[in-house]
């Protein structure tokens, strides 16, 4: 079929001219396989270099009955991009979305825990087996230096420079930064590979990898999803917490105490500052304290 043929194409293009990881890409397929299945079950016959607005805005209609608006803004996005790289092609003169106008949403602030949060869950984990030493170097590691949880579990022991204080770190695209690392984190790193990691069967192709599951391979996102929920039930927190909640609180806490913003823009390895902007959401009492103490007429 056209469209299977097309998005294979449009996959490929994503892997090989952008550089997405994995995630991203399908993330992006996700937004043409919910097309091509609306196509099908109504017997449409539209394929992707033919298929004009009106049967995207009714596709979007049905769409929107289903998904909030958020979603549906994520969607339209979606099938934009790919219609781009159908003109980018010379496969389409025209986008069919162009008309579409995505809903208008607030800008969503992230959730943040505090630092008795962390210090909450990390308390609830077992530090007598192999896994919970594990376990609590990860978390230590995803929140001191602001990791994306891909980029965590990707670490390999060549990529720590612990003389100079820094890890190497693989972000999206495969675009590599150097991030900050505290001593703190550093001593139980050091103390993971000495102890349980030591006596882990390492499988062949992974003796580089830092973090490993009990079988000797890459331990999985879904583990470390897994494994921070569990603690956050543990420790009583009602808030919906992901390894993304560490990397948020990170962020906001370093803005809290007076770091840069352009700083924290390249720990988390943002492209552009205006994504780290997202982190100025910080209440209005810590905001008139800066003013307080930075501007020149602050004394009249």
């Amino acid at each position: 079929m056209i469209w299977d043929r097309t998005l294979k194409d449009y996959q490929h293009y994503l892997k090989i001219e952008r550089g997405l990881s994995l995630n991203s890409i399908s993330s992006y397929s996700n937004d043409i396989n919910k097309l091509i299945r609306y196509i099908k079950n109504n017997e449409i016959s539209k394929n992707p270099f033919n298929i004009e607005n009106d049967d995207i805005q009714q596709f979007i209609y049905q769409s929107s009955k289903e998904i909030n608006a958020r979603s549906q803004a994520r969607l339209i996005s979606g099938l934009r991009n790919f219609f781009d790289y159908l003109i980018f092609e010379d496969y389409r003169k025209e986008n069919p979305t162009d008309l579409i106008e995505a809903p208008k949403i607030g800008r969503k602030l992230p959730d943040t825990l505090s630092e008795e949060d962390i210090d909450k869950i990390i308390s609830q984990i077992d530090l007598s087996s192999p896994e919970g030493e594990r376990n609590r170097v990860m978390i230590e590691t995803l929140y001191s230096c602001g990791l994306r949880v891909s980029e965590m579990i990707q670490l390999k022991i060549s990529d720590l420079y612990f003389e100079e204080g820094f890890i190497r770190v693989t972000g999206k695209g495969d675009k590599q930064r150097f991030v900050p690392i505290n001593g703190y984190t550093i001593k139980l790193i050091d103390q993971y590979k000495e102890h349980s990691r030591a006596n882990i069967k390492v499988q062949k192709g992974f003796e580089d990898t830092l973090f490993l599951n009990r079988r000797g391979k890459q331990i999985s996102r879904n583990m470390v999803f897994m494994i921070l929920k569990d603690l956050v039930n543990k420790a009583g927190i009602h808030k919906k917490v992901s390894p993304h909640t560490l990397r948020h609180s990170f962020a906001t806490h370093l803005l809290e105490n007076g770091a840069d913003l352009r700083a924290i823009q390249q720990m988390l390895g943002h492209e552009s500052i205006t994504t780290t902007e997202i982190y100025m959401h910080l209440d209005s009492s810590f905001l008139k304290t800066v003013v307080e103490k930075y501007h020149p007429r602050k004394d009249g």
